[in-house]
């Protein structure tokens, strides 16, 4: 006989729990009540003892707040188990926890069953795929969603939120990339972090992102697009979308791609326009010689006003870069703190 649903499951505890059988709950407080992560880590618990761990933890404001899988089992089975406590809490971490394909749409489909309550979705370090992320899509152009942050990361993170969504190391290719941005623009007024870093999303999910950020709904503030391999090409059409809209972002983020002084220039002409909000820019290992570095510092001494934060490290500006960053350095109107 299958085990019963998990709902079904929590409605036979509640039967216990009225009859003032606590038994149950004790034994699960007992495993909560290991010290470190993973405390359930190769437990084997019935049916009964899940269904009192979901009531415990629906009953735990703490849990509901912020709800980090990896502190019971970071596994599938767990995932699964605790379905009712993850769409009930308002932010979720679930990174690490070898969730796939199946996993993925189990967790969507719970969450689109209430998806205005949801603040924070991490799922970073799993294998949801592209098939996961279309499904993360289907979520993402719900009305109802207000995601506010979306993080997708590397290889294989998916997180969800309304302020927080990270999908580092995905394994995201370009056919998820455009699921993913096309459900953005349907409802994009709501996200204002993305973190697309270490997935491939090529020139193609390039230019699609920069759809998305010529939409006068878009209210993006961080953008981390660490190791894409967005090269010239990409840079380009990324840079035409901000100039189209500029006043909204305020970080960027483009370490281990490769502009290189062409896409610099284009950057530079970005960064000359007054209002430009950008407040930190990363280029670290970009490829960037003598030429872009003086395309770029010539562009902030012309708008030195909002930059606090630059990272030119790995680069190679020469001794005349170097010359250029100690005179922006010195212009009494230059708010650079780390440089």
């Amino acid at each position: 006989m299958e085990n019963p649903s998990p709902e079904k499951s929590i409605n036979l505890f509640h039967c216990l729990n009225e009859l003032n059988d606590r038994s149950l709950e004790q034994e699960v407080q007992t495993y909560l009540s290991r010290t470190g992560a993973r405390c359930l880590s190769g437990v084997r618990l019935s049916a009964a003892q899940w269904s009192a761990l979901v009531f415990v933890l629906l009953n735990s404001e703490e849990e509901l707040d912020e709800f980090n899988l990896s502190k019971y089992d970071p596994s599938e089975e767990c995932l699964l188990r605790l379905l009712p406590v993850i769409k009930a809490s308002r932010k979720i971490d679930l990174s690490s926890c070898d969730i796939t394909q199946k996993g993925c749409a189990a967790l969507i489909s719970a969450l689109r069953s209430n998806p205005s309550h949801l603040t924070e979705l991490n799922l970073s370090f799993n294998k949801p795929g592209d098939s996961g992320v279309k499904l993360l899509s289907a979520l993402l152009e719900d009305p109802h969603c207000k995601l506010e942050k979306l993080q997708k990361p590397r290889r294989s993170i998916v997180c969800f939120s309304r302020s927080l969504c990270r999908l580092s190391y995905c394994s995201i290719g370009e056919e998820g990339c455009a699921a993913l941005i096309s459900a953005l623009r349907s409802n994009p007024s709501h996200l204002t972090e993305l973190n697309l870093s270490d997935n491939k999303p090529g020139d193609s999910g390039v230019k699609l992102l920069s759809a998305l950020l010529e939409d006068p709904h878009c209210k993006l503030k961080k953008l981390q697009l660490i190791n894409c391999s967005i090269a010239e090409k990409g840079c380009a059409a990324l840079i035409s979308a901000l100039r189209s809209n500029p006043s909204h972002l305020t970080e960027l983020n483009l370490n281990c791609n490769k502009p290189g002084d062409s896409g610099v220039k284009l950057l530079s002409a970005l960064l000359e326009d007054p209002h430009c909000k950008l407040e930190k820019l990363q280029l670290f290992n970009c490829s960037i010689g003598e030429e872009g570095c003086a395309a770029l510092i010539s562009a902030l001494r012309s708008n030195p006003s909002h930059l606090t934060e630059l990272d030119l490290s790995f680069n190679k500006p020469g001794d005349s870069g170097v010359k250029l960053r100690s005179a922006l350095l010195e212009d009494p109107h230059c708010k650079l703190d780390n440089l």
